[in-house]
């Protein structure tokens, strides 16, 4: 079967446009089935595999206490392994048909409230060039709801300022524009007219480097690096709370369903090809909740 997996990962890379993060993890998980088999003493002809083998893998990680959602993500995993195996008729079945998907319980995003972004948004020495750089960054992810790796996927041509747009590369090569408020503008003109020609390096190469978001070498910013420096920052903003970057695109979604946006604009706006990623965002915040309650219901506010 490690034939068919070789083939099945050139397929995702180039039919699907996989990216190398999902890539590893379909070829992880699927090769870790194939260890399965091979110490259960079970056929690994991929027409051999049934549902009762199946059945057996996952029982196996239930008993090593895998969670739910990663033992979803395997199955989901083997499922488009089996389905590419059927379309190619290279099986007649499969075996992964009637086999139950763990039930998940659905996780709220977290996002900060407003007094926190405009806590988060003051962090920043824009008094240097790597505030400046920082600023925009911050100011960036909270108005286009990107993702970090495709902020730093960014270069200078990307950049519409006059049209207050963004061009960004998603996943699966999927490119949109994405808007930028007067904020993330303001924040953007401040970094390219002052900050980002002092992070360039000396001579021919600073002409060369197409990149939006410069590190202090005057290369490419990363993503780990993006990641880090967000950290600094949101410790300014919560000690309890832990906080991902992705916490900033969550921040970007809920605000502006709670202001109303309509659920099919953010779609687009984050780049979810289903709506049904989009819709974990309809929580509402306590606080949203009871505004609304407050002035909706005719004896909320009743004198006593």
């Amino acid at each position: 079967m490690h034939q068919e997996l070789d083939r099945f990962i050139d397929y995702m890379k180039a039919v699907r446009n996989a990216s190398e993060h999902t890539v590893r993890g379909y070829s992880a998980d699927i090769a870790q089935f194939l260890d399965f088999l091979a110490k259960e003493g079970l056929n690994a002809d991929p027409a051999e595999v049934d549902l009762p083998a199946m059945r057996r893998y996952l029982a196996r990680m239930h008993r090593a206490g895998i969670s739910k959602r990663s033992v979803a993500r395997k199955l989901s995993s083997l499922r488009s392994f089996f389905k590419y195996l059927l379309r190619k008729g290279l099986i007649e079945h499969d075996p992964t048909t009637g086999l139950p998907s763990p039930k998940l319980d659905k996780k709220l995003p977290k996002f900060l409230r407003p007094e926190q972004i405009e806590e988060l948004m003051m962090a920043p020495d824009i008094g240097e060039p790597l505030g400046m750089r920082d600023a925009a960054i911050l100011e960036a992810l909270y108005a286009a709801g990107m993702r970090v790796s495709e902020l730093v996927g960014l270069d200078l041509d990307d950049l519409d300022l006059s049209s207050s747009e963004a061009k960004v590369m998603g996943k699966g090569s999927k490119e949109r524009i994405t808007m930028l408020g007067r904020a993330a503008q303001d924040a953007l003109v401040t970094y390219l007219n002052q900050g980002r020609g002092k992070l360039l390096p000396k001579g021919e190469k600073a002409m060369q480097e197409k990149a939006l978001f410069l590190n202090k070498d005057g290369g490419r910013l990363s993503a780990r690096s993006v990641n880090r420096m967000l950290d600094k920052y949101f410790a300014h903003v919560s000690d309890e709370m832990k906080i991902s970057p992705h916490v900033l695109r969550h921040t970007f979604a809920t605000h502006m369903l709670e202001h109303g946006a309509d659920l099919r604009s953010i779609q687009e706006l984050l780049g979810h090809s289903s709506i049904s990623t989009t819709q974990i965002y309809t929580h509402v915040s306590k606080e949203q909740l009871k505004k609304v309650y407050e002035s909706a219901h005719p004896r909320a506010m009743e004198e006593k």
